[in-house]
């Protein structure tokens, strides 16, 4: 008799999920394995004060593949994004504001405000930049090429991503090949004169990686998120009503209703090899599982070297495994605040306008590296980018009545301290959080109910990510495309044979897309039959 699963997946986040959605509708008979309590990973709500449930690490939904939410019905299990105009409201020490609009003749004349020439070039640097962005964008949503070794079968699957490259035009092929390697501040001052707009934009350059905007490969970030956004800029500030485990539990309950089962406080603790073939996995317990395709939606070095073991792969590999970057480099702080924050630059009345998307405070590509040269040396910053977000403007239901709750992205803080850990700086990591928004709130710290600190540390202990990388390894240019998670293996599977691996970690990466779990599932439906 065989085996009652035909897939295994290990790893409950939004590309677990989501791989096991696309397998049970393919009808594939899988189980899904979470060890926590609840599926989600990184995308989940949690109380994490009496009354107020916050998006825990992940808090914005804009870059998740539209295709995905169509095929997967995901509305009709409760998704609903909630917009945000403005996207970004980028504040200023000297009391101004810069908001990025999805009308671009309203943020034309936001930028007037400091200058008119930057005005005049805004609208040809979104038509470029939207355009080199779409090819990147193609480049997601296809399995990587297996660099040097072509196939025929492959160069016919990049159809898609050759009609982008032909759309771009041979001009415009040119200047993304130019741009894509540059730091981000090399090409915010190749079109832009003010400190504001070029420290607005280049945020979004660095928010999901460890370097500063005057780092080479920031421009590739920078096109990464704007060719997932979906509102034609170079960031995308929606959010899920009820927070993002609402998305993640609707991707849970496509796959059931695909006919999936699901098991959660259910460990794995070892993959299952038998004359180099994958055949199932263990949990903690000792509880055996059998199945002929195994896929894993943990990270690659987690996967492989701990849950299947070196001594099953070849050293060279190995050591390839464990030279993968993940460099986790922010913090999360959660606040319960008993009113809206008052920014001197926002009034009180306009306040549930602004407040709406993300708040910025980067005013400059300066202010940004300086931020980031504290990281390199092995300490956080006294004066940090921060990402901010009050999402109870939106959905109130995440709060108590008048209440209010706000979730922070603090960078630089790296993984390890060079001088102390993060057990004894944690509270002076929240203490620069809380100063660095009473420059711009004078008031704020008398609105604060509660703080919760997450240091990288706590993110790789309670939520399974290495380093405290949510991308579950660097999104750079040496990590990407054919080179993620390692050239060679970028196509989702590895040296063992049904074993597979779908998770943040490879291709496209990360920034709760569902593209890694999507593009795998595909793989694996192409060569099982």
């Amino acid at each position: 008799m065989g085996a009652p699963y035909e897939v295994i997946i290990v790893g409950g986040g939004h590309n677990g999920l989501t791989a096991a959605s696309y397998l049970a509708r393919a009808g594939r008979r899988v189980l899904l394995l979470e060890r926590k309590e609840v599926v989600g990973g990184a995308a989940v709500t949690e109380e994490l004060f009496p009354g107020f449930r916050c998006s825990t690490l992940a808090d914005g939904c804009g870059y998740l593949d539209d295709g995905l939410v169509q095929d997967l019905k995901l509305t009709t299990h409760g998704l609903e994004i909630l917009p945000a105009d403005p996207v970004i409201t980028s504040l200023l020490p000297d009391g101004r504001r810069l908001s990025f609009w999805v009308d671009t003749e309203r943020t034309v004349r936001e930028i007037r405000q400091f200058s008119e020439r930057d005005a005049e070039k805004y609208p040809e640097f979104l038509e470029l930049m939207s355009k080199i962005a779409a090819v990147i964008g193609a480049l997601h949503r296809v399995t990587p090429l297996d660099l040097p070794d072509l196939s025929l079968k492959q160069l016919m699957g990049m159809t898609e991503m050759i009609a982008s490259f032909r759309r771009l035009g041979r001009k415009n092929i040119a200047e993304l090949l130019r741009v894509l390697a540059m730091p981000v501040s090399d090409l915010l001052n190749e079109w832009f004169t003010s400190e504001e707009v070029k420290g607005a934009i280049a945020a979004s350059g660095v928010r999901g990686i460890s370097f500063g905007p005057f780092e080479s490969g920031t421009v590739y970030m920078l096109l990464s998120r704007w060719a997932g956004a979906g509102n034609g800029l170079f960031r995308s500030a929606g959010t899920v009503r009820g927070g993002m485990g609402v998305l993640t539990q609707a991707i849970a309950a496509a796959a059931c209703q695909n006919g999936a089962e699901i098991r959660t406080r259910a460990d794995v603790v070892q993959i299952s090899i038998q004359a180099e073939q994958s055949t199932g996995v263990v949990l903690k317990g000792g509880e055996q599982l059998r199945a002929a395709t195994v896929i894993s939606g943990v990270d690659p070095r987690t996967t492989l070297l701990r849950l299947v073991g070196p001594k099953y792969l070849a050293t060279a590999f190995v050591r390839a495994v464990r030279c993968i970057k993940y460099r986790g480099s922010a913090a999360r702080v959660h606040l319960a605040l008993r009113r809206l924050p008052r920014f001197v630059a926002i009034p009180d009345s306009e306040s549930e306008i602004y407040l709406r998307g993300a708040v910025q405070i980067a005013p400059t590509m300066d202010y940004i590296q300086r931020a980031f040269d504290h990281a390199k040396y092995g300490d956080f910053s006294p004066q940090p980018y921060l990402d901010v977000r009050v999402p109870t403007v939106s959905d109130a239901s995440l709060a108590p009545a008048s209440r209010h709750l706000m979730s922070v992205t603090a960078k630089y803080a790296p993984y390890q301290l060079r001088h102390a850990d993060w057990e004894t700086q944690r509270d002076a990591l929240g203490d620069s959080v809380l100063e660095t928004l009473t420059r711009y709130a004078p008031d704020f710290r008398d609105s604060v109910l509660h703080m919760q600190v997450l240091t990288p540390r706590d993110m790789e202990l309670d939520y399974g990510l290495p380093e405290g990388n949510p991308n579950h390894g660097e999104m750079t240019l040496d990590q990407f495309f054919h080179m993620r998670p390692l050239p060679g293996y970028a196509r989702y599977r590895t040296p063992i044979a049904g074993l597979w691996l779908c998770g943040s970690g490879s291709h496209p990466g990360g920034g709760v897309t569902g593209l890694p779990g999507k593009n795998a599932a595909r793989e694996v439906l192409s060569h099982t039959g």
